[in-house]
């Protein structure tokens, strides 16, 4: 067994005997970007509960709010969270990586927490590419030309359409469920019944009684939303409802919908994202370093790995998370989903 094979055969022994605990975490030069393994202590999942005060900046059509841990010269990693979440996915993974040496950046996407739009006039748009700009919009307001890009759910399709559409400002991807892009050509092809029964609420939203059902029961329906998609996830009151409030956003139930909705074809566009919908339309290959992660108890719909896993024609590692780790899963594994972002990024030197 050669060097690179033993590495890679520990790296995921470890995932999978010790899921969300790892032994190890990655520090990391900020002039070489070389990486340093040494001994880190053990962050159990709700070890922290708050980012401390927050940032803003203006980018694009938003007001952007963020956490940012960790030193500013430091490696830049993003981190994008799904829906219906919100940064405090990452209140564990943070540190992690902050006291690792990386400047760890953690926006509330558009309609979510303290992020706003900038004009009352500007659609309240969820289309795929609308999301994916804000991400490019963000990096261009705070001046940073690559980062290491991970996300999970809205997050990972997100973090996926930067690798393929602007390469140029990702260094790396962690993506959890892999190659999560779709098109509204793609979801007018119906599934097998027992494929389709997952995307319920796909269906319920697009529905006026749906509309209407989320927009008196959000937050309820968002908390079955967390028990489906992990089913062995035993969060608290007090976990949930710190990420509740980011549901107060006046935008969060139209921008909820919309994205849903437009997969549909029941809800417009914006015409200026018009030609990166054509292209993502195409499903592109990826070539950057990857590391694609799987809970073992992920409820919510997703893919087999050995069907995405061709999709990423560059450096690439599939993870599977063992010990009942559910769709959120760096909050559920922050140690694990921490220590993809810095093997992604010795990946890429």
């Amino acid at each position: 067994m050669n060097e690179l094979d033993r590495r890679r055969f520990l790296r995921n022994a470890t995932a999978a005997f010790a899921g969300a605990e790892l032994a190890t975490i990655g520090s990391v030069d900020a002039q070489s970007g070389q990486i340093t393994l040494a001994p880190a202590p053990r962050i159990r999942p709700g070890t922290s509960t708050s980012f401390g005060s927050l940032k803003r900046v203006n980018a694009g059509v938003l007001s952007i709010a963020y956490a940012e841990a960790g030193p500013a010269d430091g490696p830049p990693v993003l981190l994008l969270h799904g829906w219906p979440y919100d940064i405090h996915s990452f209140v564990d993974v943070a540190p992690i990586l902050a006291n690792a040496g990386y400047r760890v950046l953690v926006p509330y996407s558009r309609g979510y927490g303290e992020t706003r739009f900038l004009s009352s006039d500007t659609p309240r748009n969820a289309q795929p590419a609308a999301v994916a700009t804000d991400a490019i919009n963000f990096l261009d307001a705070l001046g940073i030309q690559k980062v290491v890009v991970a996300g999970f759910d809205w997050g990972g399709r997100t973090a996926n359409l930067m690798a393929f559409l602007w390469p140029e400002r990702c260094k790396a991807l962690v993506s959890v469920s892999g190659y999560l892009v779709g098109s509204q050509a793609a979801w007018a092809n119906p599934l097998q019944p027992s494929a389709e029964l997952p995307w319920w609420y796909v269906f319920y939203f697009s529905t006026e009684r749906g509309k209407a059902g989320y927009a008196k029961y959000n937050k309820d329906f968002n908390r079955l939303i967390w028990q489906l998609a992990s089913p062995r996830w035993a969060f608290d009151d007090a976990t949930f409802e710190r990420t509740a409030k980011a549901f107060e956003n006046p935008d969060f139930v139209h921008i909820s919908l919309h994205n849903y909705r437009w997969y549909m074809g029941l809800e417009h566009g914006e015409s200026k994202y018009y030609e990166l919908e054509a292209r993502i339309a195409t499903f592109p290959t990826i070539s950057l370093p990857t590391i694609t992660l799987e809970g073992d108890a992920n409820g919510a719909p997703h893919g087999d790995p050995s069907a995405y896993a061709r999709k990423y024609t560059g450096t690439y590692e599939h993870r599977n998370i063992v010990g009942g780790i559910g769709h959120n899963l760096p909050q559920e594994a922050p140690e694990a989903f921490a220590q993809a972002v810095v093997d992604v990024g010795s990946f890429a030197g």
